[in-house]
């Protein structure tokens, strides 16, 4: 059964974190930005502490955990103004597939790697004409009857650290010998690999981690590029997904928290009249209304962690998609409460506060948008008929 209050062992986790965390914070996450740097100070201490690979098996230099201890990692850093992106791509995502479906050695190669810190991976899968819908992949592999390499071609855009990322692992597609239809697999690509080109994409955000576009141009890969078993191409996608969708939850709790934060000190401080204004109910009362929307998303995000641990897969897809939602539509409006709270100075570079409206937005849109987070909670939860 899933537990509503932390064991001590995730409390004494969750402080540990939060301790390292706050010596780096928002202003060092803001100078590394302004720098084109990436925070590699950060993750290299977090993960000598453990934190990185936290959720990855112990025999392969882990912290034998799961999602439930990534997640109180990444949403610490994030309460501290310090999240990490990568954390949500590199050990949750890329991580969890190669532990659960990787062959032997691409466990020995990657995990220890992944774990300490010295190598990350970044994830593609979404294309120009295929966002939500994955049937729409059209990056193929296909075999080279002489050689049994494949060959990778296509374009995949939004792919976040492809700059500092070893390898991106890419969602493609082959063609089952059987049916001749087109199914989904995964296949680990080396950042120097020939006809492997990347474009950055101009963002509007300000984040440590940059976006890309990338072209596969018949990428040859050997025949141990290919995660798993090539007819378990879905069900090893899917085991990445709920990983994400809970880590992009733990990533909007942990901003939203810091900007509640924010906001909450300057309510306790700012007087205009004879009160601090965090006295009157209109400043006080949509202040507490977020803290509630927080917690109340952290707990079903806590659920999904539990459940995808536990290897309940379809529970946890339920589960992770409703966490990500509401930790997205919490952060959203804590974050917009936070500058409302602050006034003039909550657009202000000294509070750091506004750069956040836009970064907030991502937990609604990515990696999936919450308009089709309902569609998936109407259809598979509600069981009302598609409209497509």
């Amino acid at each position: 059964m899933t537990t509503l209050i932390e064991s001590e062992e995730h409390k004494d986790l969750r402080a540990a974190v939060a301790a390292f965390a706050k010596r780096y914070g928002r202003d060092y996450i803001t100078r590394v930005v302004e720098e084109r740097t990436y925070p590699t100070e950060l993750w290299q201490e977090a993960a000598k502490l453990g934190y990185i690979g936290v959720n990855l098996p112990e025999a392969y230099g882990g912290g034998g955990g799961g999602i439930a201890e990534l997640s109180i990692v990444l949403e610490e850093l994030g309460a501290a103004g310090a999240p990490l992106l990568m954390m949500i791509v590199s050990p949750a995502i890329c991580g969890t597939v190669i532990a659960r479906f990787g062959t032997d050695a691409q466990k020995q190669h990657w995990l220890p790697a992944l774990a300490d810190g010295t190598r990350t991976m970044a994830f593609g899968i979404t294309e120009p004409d295929a966002g939500s819908n994955s049937h729409r992949i059209t990056t193929t592999a296909r075999r080279d009857g002489d050689s049994g390499d494949w060959l990778l071609t296509g374009r995949k855009v939004f792919v976040s650290g492809v700059d500092i990322a070893d390898a991106t692992l890419i969602v493609g597609r082959t063609e089952d010998a059987r049916t001749g239809t087109l199914k989904p697999c995964l296949f680990i690509v080396p950042r120097d690999a020939d006809g492997f080109t990347r474009r950055p994409i101009d963002m509007e955000l300000n984040a440590a981690e940059k976006q890309f576009e990338l072209v596969l141009d018949d990428v040859r890969l050997p025949a141990d590029a290919l995660v798993g078993d090539e007819d378990a191409g879905l069900l090893q996608l899917f085991a990445g997904l709920n990983p994400e969708r809970i880590m992009t939850a733990a990533f909007a709790i942990g901003m939203g928290r810091y900007a509640l934060a924010r906001a909450v000190e300057y309510a306790r401080d700012r007087t205009v009249w004879k009160t601090p204004i965090g006295a009157h109910q209109a400043i006080a009362h949509p202040l507490a209304q977020a803290h509630i929307d927080l917690e109340l998303a952290r707990l079903m995000m806590q659920k999904a962690a539990h459940l995808y641990d536990a290897g309940d897969d379809v529970g946890a897809g339920e589960a992770a998609n409703m966490a990500k939602y509401a930790a997205g539509e919490a952060c959203v409006k804590a974050v917009d409460q936070a500058v409302q709270t602050l006034g003039g100075n909550g657009l202000t570079r000294e509070f750091g506060l506004a750069s956040l409206i836009t970064a907030s937005r991502v937990a609604r849109i990515a990696p999936v948008s919450r308009e089709m987070i309902l569609n998936y909670v109407s259809h598979q939860t509600l069981g009302l008929p598609k409209s497509y």
